[in-house]
């Protein structure tokens, strides 16, 4: 079942998505659902994520790359003297 919501949208965003909603034939209540559906889906994602590495690190079973280990080898990426990825310990 759905629910009604409403939402405050920037006049240029409004203007985007009543572009969007005539070009794609979608109306713009569709679109507003399908862009907070991804949006939630994907920060549900990345927070459930970051819960389960924090319940390691609590736990002690996390790994970890030293910081600057790891600044160290991506400054390096393309040059000719490129370092090999730091291991997690």
């Amino acid at each position: 079942m759905s629910q009604t919501v409403s939402i405050r949208l920037d006049e240029d965003v409004f203007t985007n998505l009543d572009k969007l909603s005539q070009i794609t034939d979608r109306s713009k209540s569709w679109l507003m659902g399908h862009a907070v559906k991804q949006y939630v889906e994907h920060e549900s994602w990345q927070v459930e994520a970051i819960q389960k590495t924090l319940a390691k690190v609590e736990k002690g079973t996390a790994k970890f790359a030293n910081h600057e280990q790891v600044s160290e080898w991506m400054n390096s990426w393309g040059s000719a003297n490129e370092k090999k990825r730091p291991s997690c310990r």
